[in-house]
């Protein structure tokens, strides 16, 4: 029996485009199966993440065109006003400096940062576990990042990375706060809903629920 079905996807992510929908339904089907996503609520959980992380399906590769304003918003420990207007609409050297020195990254002159920006349907950031991803999913991403924005491959990150810090547990606790902080912090929080675009994981969770109400499930 399928899974993760074009009208299951369509119901869960209704502002998905039908082009998305119907390149990832099979991808993402497979990767359930492979790793046991398959109650109600894992799969509500993995969809809503899904979801949230690429707009729907619509991105795999971190953008990171900025303006100086939205610098200084989203990484105010990494610019200054002035810094902000030095880098503003430059997303390859905005990524360099952010994520310089990071996790296997090398320095803002290296490119890695922008190299190894966050890629997949849920956003494998930073050399080392582009590097891990890499050697689970028998992909050499370390020379060939843009693996990763092909449907097969950046479906498969979403299972590796869920498995690796295992959210099936969580997503039976029905844990989002814990899902989101993992996701998005790296680690849980001791605040409730203080990783990024918590409100939009939510109504992701919300939507997913109700697209799963009566859906099939595999024990």
């Amino acid at each position: 029996m399928t899974i993760i079905t074009t009208a299951l996807l369509r119901a869960a992510m209704p502002f998905a485009r039908t082009c998305d929908i119907t390149a990832y339904a099979a991808p993402l089907d497979a990767t359930a199966r492979r790793h046991s996503i398959t109650t109600p609520l894992r799969l509500q959980h993995w969809l809503a993440q899904i979801a949230h992380e690429s707009g729907s399906l619509r991105y795999v590769r971190e953008n990171m065109n900025y303006s100086a304003a939205g610098l200084l918003s989203t990484f105010p420990r990494h610019f200054t006003p002035q810094l902000a207007d030095e880098y503003s609409r430059q997303p390859q050297r905005i990524a360099s400096h952010v994520y310089a020195g990071r996790e296997g990254n090398g320095d803002e002159l290296s490119g890695d940062g922008w190299r190894y920006r966050a890629g997949g349907l849920i956003g494998i950031t930073f050399r080392n576990n582009y590097a891990a991803c890499g050697v689970a999913l028998g992909l050499d991403l370390i020379e060939h990042p843009e693996l990763l924005e092909r449907p097969e491959h950046a479906a498969a990150s979403v299972g590796w990375f869920w498995a690796c810090h295992g959210l099936n547990t969580l997503a039976d606790a029905d844990n989002l706060d814990a899902i989101a902080d993992i996701i998005n912090r790296g680690r849980k929080t001791a605040a409730y809903g203080d990783a990024n675009g918590f409100a939009d994981r939510r109504a992701c969770l919300d939507r997913a629920r109700l697209a799963l109400a009566s859906g099939p499930t595999i024990a």
